[in-house]
C-alpha cells in the first residue's frame, strides 16, 4: 500500500516538474481556439494533484493502519481517511481547472446548500456515519440487532451499514443464514440498536431452562445444573466478570453480579422451570448452550429417582 503512495507521490513531482518545462520550452499554440499550451499546463497540473492526493492517502493510510490497535480499527481509519482525502483531491482538482480556489469553495458551499434539500436521505445517512464514527453504537465485527435485522457487521461505508444476517426466516438459534442485509446509516439516528459484542466487554448473559416435575429434589437439580455449567463456561466466566463489573462501576446502577453460574427457580402451571445462567460470547452462545443442556439432561436421566420430567402433565 505504501509503495504504490510513494510511486504516486514520484509520478505527481514528474508532472508538476512537466508543467513548468512546458512553460518555458512549448511555443504557445492556439487548439481550437483555447491554448494549447495551457490545456497541458492544466492536464498536468491537474494529474499532479490527484497523484498527490491518492499518494498522500496510500502513505498516511499505510502508516496509521499498521498501527491500529484492530481490524474494526483499521476498517474506521480508511473510511475517514478515504473521505477526507476525496475532498481534498476534488476541491484541488477542482480549482486547477477553474483558477479560482475561492470561487470553487464558494461554489461548494452553494451546490452543498442545495444537495442539503434534493438528497436528504443520503445526507442523513453520512451523518449517521459520522455518528458512527464518533459514538461507537456498533463497529466491523459486532453483532448487533438494528429494528427487524440480526446480524454480524462486516462494513460499515459512509451510507450504508451491511449485515451478515442471522436467525431471521431461514434459520433460528442465532444461526448465520447466509443472507446480507443492508441497511441506512441513518436508521441508527431514529432505531434501536441492540448491541452483543462491544469491544469494551464481548459477552452476553444466556440460559438454559430445564422443566422438571414437582416430585424433583431441587436442591439434587439446581446443584447438578450448577455444577455442569461451571464444569463448562465457569473458568471463563469468572476471568470475565470482573470486566463487567468494572463497567458497572462506571454507571449509577446498582447490581450484585454472581462470578460462577447460578440457577433461578421459576413455578409454572404443572411443572417447575429451572434456568441456569452464565456469561458466554454471543457467537458461542447455541453451542455453548447445546452443550449444557446435553449433559444437564445426562446427568438427570442417570438419576430417575431424584429428577422426574412432566410427561404426563399437559405442558
Amino acid at each position: 500500500m505504501r509503495r504504490v503512495g510513494y510511486l504516486s507521490l514520484v509520478g505527481a513531482g514528474v508532472a508538476a516538474v512537466a508543467s513548468r518545462l512546458v512553460t518555458q520550452f512549448v511555443e504557445p499554440r492556439s487548439l481550437r481556439g483555447l491554448s494549447a499550451e495551457r490545456l497541458a499546463v492544466t492536464a498536468l497540473v491537474g494529474a499532479a494533484v490527484v497523484l498527490a492526493t491518492y499518494g498522500s492517502y496510500r502513505v498516511v493510510g499505510g502508516w496509521l493502519t499498521e498501527r491500529a490497535a484492530s481490524k474494526r480499527r483499521r476498517h474506521d481509519l480508511r473510511n475517514v481517511l478515504r473521505l477526507a482525502f476525496g475532498l481534498v483531491g476534488l476541491i484541488g482538482l477542482l480549482g486547477v481547472v477553474t483558477e479560482q480556489w475561492l470561487g470553487v469553495l464558494f461554489s461548494l458551499g452553494v451546490v452543498g446548500f442545495a444537495v442539503t434539500f434534493a438528497l436528504q436521505q443520503p445526507l442523513f445517512s453520512l451523518i449517521g456515519w459520522v455518528y458512527i464514527m464518533v459514538n461507537r453504537p456498533y463497529q466491523v465485527g459486532d453483532r448487533v440487532a438494528i429494528e427487524e435485522s440480526k446480524g454480524d457487521v462486516v462494513e460499515v461505508n459512509f451510507l450504508v451499514t451491511t449485515l451478515w444476517e442471522i436467525n431471521g426466516e431461514l434459520v433460528s438459534s442465532n444461526q448465520p443464514s447466509g443472507r446480507i442485509i443492508t441497511l441506512p446509516n441513518s436508521v441508527v439516528l431514529s432505531s434501536h440498536v441492540k448491541n452483543f459484542s462491544q469491544e469494551e466487554f464481548p459477552y452476553v448473559w444466556n440460559e438454559v431452562a430445564v422443566e422438571v416435575a414437582y416430585e424433583t429434589d431441587l436442591d439434587f437439580a439446581r446443584e447438578t445444573m450448577i455444577r455442569v455449567a461451571d464444569e463448562v463456561v465457569g473458568d471463563e466466566m469468572e476471568r470475565n466478570i470482573e470486566r463487567y463489573r468494572e463497567r458497572l462501576a462506571e454507571t449509577p446502577v446498582e447490581l450484585e453480579v454472581q462470578s460462577r453460574p447460578t440457577v433461578n427457580v421459576a413455578q409454572e402451571a404443572s411443572w417447575v422451570k429451572l434456568r441456569v445462567r452464565y456469561i458466554v460470547h454471543p457467537r458461542r452462545g447455541q453451542r455453548t448452550k447445546n452443550r449444557i443442556y446435553e449433559r444437564i439432561l445426562a446427568e438427570f436421566n442417570d438419576n430417575p429417582e431424584r429428577v422426574k420430567f412432566p410427561v404426563s402433565r399437559n405442558r
